[in-house]
C-alpha cells in the first residue's frame, strides 16, 4: 500500500471519503496522532491491530466532534459526564462509560466499556463530523514511542495506511486524561494533561490509582509503551545524570541528556536535547525528544520531573519509557 501524506485543506476531505469506505486514515490532535477508523466498522477496526501490531485486548478510544454524539457510542450516560463534558470537552480527556450497542467488541476488547473524547484539534474535529466517529489509538507501531509529527508516523506505517493528514506538531504531546465514569468514585486510570486536582474542582472526589483487571478498560494500563530502541534510564538528580553519562562514555557508548534548558552550564559540553524550561514544555518535546534521541545515541538519560499535576502525568510516560530504571 503507498502511503500518502497531505495537508489538511487537501486530506480532510478525501480522509472522510477513505474513513467511510472501510480504510485506516491518520490524524493530528493535540495530543499525538491517531490511527483512525470507523468505529463502528469491525472490519476496519480490526485493521487498527494489524497495522499497529497491537494485541487485541488492549482497547480503544472512540473519537467524537460533538458532545451529542456519545449517545451514539454509550448508554446509561451519566450526568457527571456532561459535568465533565461542560468544562474538558473538546480537549485532552478520554471518558470511561458503558458501551453502547453500536460499538462492536473489537474497539473495547471484549470489555462492556468504552473510552469517548473529543478533542481540540479542529483538523480532527472536521474528519469526523465528515466521516465516522473515529477508534484510534496513537499512530505508531505497538511500544514504540508515540508520534507527535507527520514523519514519526511515516516512520513507524509507511505502507501500513492509505493516508496521514498533516497537521504539524501536536501542541500537547502526551495521551489524554483517562476518567473511568463506571466506578462508584471517578477514578483516572492514566494521568495527562488534565490533572486529577482540576477534576476534583468539577466532580468533588477522584480516585487516581493504576488497576490490575481482567479486561483493561483504558489503553496504556496492560503493555508497556513509548519505549526507545536504545538503552534508557531516569535521572533522580543532575549529579546521578552526570555519572550515568560519563560512565556510559568510559565504557565506549555516546549517550545523551535529555533535560529542560533550566540547568544550562550545569551539564558542561556533554551531548544535550533541550526540553524547555517548563512542564508543558517537558511534555510537548519528550516524545519528538526521544525518537530523535534513538536514531543518535546508544544510551538516553531522561531528567526526572517531581511534583504532581502535569509532572506526574508527564513522568508516567518516561517511567514507561524507561521500563522504570532510575539512576
Amino acid at each position: 500500500m503507498k502511503t500518502e501524506i497531505l495537508e489538511a485543506k487537501y486530506g480532510i476531505e478525501k480522509g472522510a471519503r477513505l474513513i467511510t469506505s472501510g480504510e485506516l486514515v491518520v490524524f493530528p490532535t493535540e495530543t499525538v496522532y491517531g490511527l483512525g477508523a470507523d468505529a463502528f466498522n469491525e472490519e476496519a477496526v480490526k485493521n487498527i491491530f494489524v497495522a499497529k501490531g497491537r494485541p487485541q485486548d488492549n482497547p480503544l478510544i472512540v473519537h467524537i466532534s460533538s458532545v451529542e454524539q456519545v449517545k451514539e457510542i454509550a448508554r446509561d450516560i451519566p450526568d457527571s459526564f456532561y459535568r465533565v463534558a461542560e468544562r474538558f470537552m473538546p480537549g485532552p480527556i478520554s471518558v470511561v462509560l458503558k458501551k453502547g450497542d453500536k460499538i462492536p467488541y473489537a474497539v473495547t476488547a471484549g470489555g462492556d466499556t468504552v473510552a469517548v473524547r473529543m478533542p481540540s484539534n479542529e483538523i480532527a474535529r472536521k474528519l469526523i463530523a465528515l466521516s465516522k466517529p473515529l477508534a484510534a489509538p496513537s499512530a505508531n507501531k505497538s511500544k514504540h514511542i508515540s508520534p507527535t509529527t507527520a514523519k514519526h508516523v511515516y516512520d513507524d506505517l509507511n505502507g501500513e495506511v492509505a493516508l496521514i493528514i498533516d497537521g504539524g506538531a501536536c501542541n500537547v504531546g502526551i495521551e489524554s486524561t483517562v476518567l473511568d465514569l463506571t466506578t462508584d468514585i471517578p477514578t483516572v486510570l492514566r494521568p495527562g494533561a488534565v490533572t486529577v486536582e482540576m477534576l476534583s474542582e468539577v466532580l468533588g472526589e477522584v480516585e487516581e490509582k493504576g488497576k490490575v483487571i481482567k479486561i483493561a478498560k483504558s489503553p496504556g494500563m496492560k503493555y508497556t509503551h513509548y519505549a526507545p530502541k536504545v538503552h534508557t534510564v531516569v535521572a533522580v538528580s543532575v549529579a546521578s545524570a552526570i555519572a550515568e553519562y560519563d560512565k556510559c562514555v568510559k565504557n565506549g557508548g555516546k549517550p545523551v541528556l535529555v533535560y529542560r534548558g533550566i540547568y544550562g552550564d550545569d551539564l558542561g559540553d556533554r551531548n544535550v536535547i533541550d526540553l524547555g524550561r517548563t512542564p508543558e514544555d517537558y511534555a510537548r518535546s519528550i516524545y519528538s525528544a526521544l525518537r530523535d534521541a534513538e536514531e543518535k545515541y546508544d544510551e538516553i538519560i531522561i531528567e526526572e520531573l517531581h511534583g504532581k499535576g502535569m509532572e506526574f502525568s508527564v513522568m508516567n510516560r518516561v517511567y514507561k519509557s524507561a521500563g522504570n530504571k532510575l539512576v
